[in-house]
C-alpha cells in the first residue's frame, strides 16, 4: 500500500511540475549589421547572409517560447546613427524595445574579419533598465548556409538559457 501512495504522489508530482512554464519572455529582435572587415568589403552574398539571420533567428526562439515582437526596421534607421552605433548605445536600443513593450532587445551583428570564419555578436538589452544585460558569441566556418544556419541554432540556445535564467 505505502508503494501506491508513493506512486501516486509522485505522478502527482509530475503532472504539477509539467504545467509550470516560464514565463511570458517578449523579445525584439533587431536588423543585424554587417561588419565585414575583409579586404573584399559586403559582397552581396554576406548581404544576404546577414539578412537572414534575423527571421532565422526569430524561428529559433519563437520554437523555444519566447514571444518575438516586431521592429519596424524604418523607426530602427531612425535611431541608428551609423555603423555600429545600436550595438554600441544599448540604451537607444533599448528605446526601440518600449515602442513594442519588449522585455529585451537582441542587438546583432556579423563581425567577418576573415573569408574562413565570422562571429555572430549578439547584445541582450533590458528593455526596462536600458541595460546590457549579456554579450554573446558564435563562430561559423565560411558561408554555407548549412553552417550559418547551425551557428543560429546555437545562437539561439544561449540567448534562450540567457532570457530563461532571468
Amino acid at each position: 500500500m505505502k508503494n501506491i501512495h508513493s506512486i501516486s504522489m509522485l505522478f502527482f508530482l509530475l503532472v504539477l511540475f509539467s504545467h509550470i512554464t516560464y514565463a511570458e519572455v517578449r523579445v525584439a529582435i533587431l536588423d543585424f549589421e554587417l561588419k565585414d572587415v575583409t579586404y573584399l568589403p559586403n559582397r552581396p552574398e554576406e548581404i544576404e547572409r546577414t539578412a537572414s539571420i534575423k527571421p532565422l533567428l526569430s524561428a529559433e526562439l519563437q520554437k523555444a517560447g519566447l514571444i518575438l515582437l516586431p521592429i519596424d526596421s524604418a523607426a530602427q534607421q531612425a535611431l541608428n546613427m551609423g555603423e555600429g552605433y545600436l550595438f554600441d548605445h544599448v540604451d537607444v536600443a533599448a528605446q526601440l524595445g518600449k515602442q513594442v513593450n519588449a522585455d529585451y532587445v537582441i542587438v546583432g551583428r556579423l563581425h567577418k574579419p576573415s573569408f574562413l570564419f565570422a562571429y555572430l555578436l549578439t547584445e541582450i538589452v533590458n528593455v526596462k533598465s536600458g541595460t546590457l544585460i549579456d554579450s554573446l558569441s558564435v563562430e561559423t566556418k565560411g558561408g554555407e548556409k548549412k553552417l550559418t544556419g547551425k551557428a543560429i541554432e546555437m545562437l539561439a540556445d544561449k540567448i534562450n538559457a540567457v532570457l530563461h535564467s532571468k
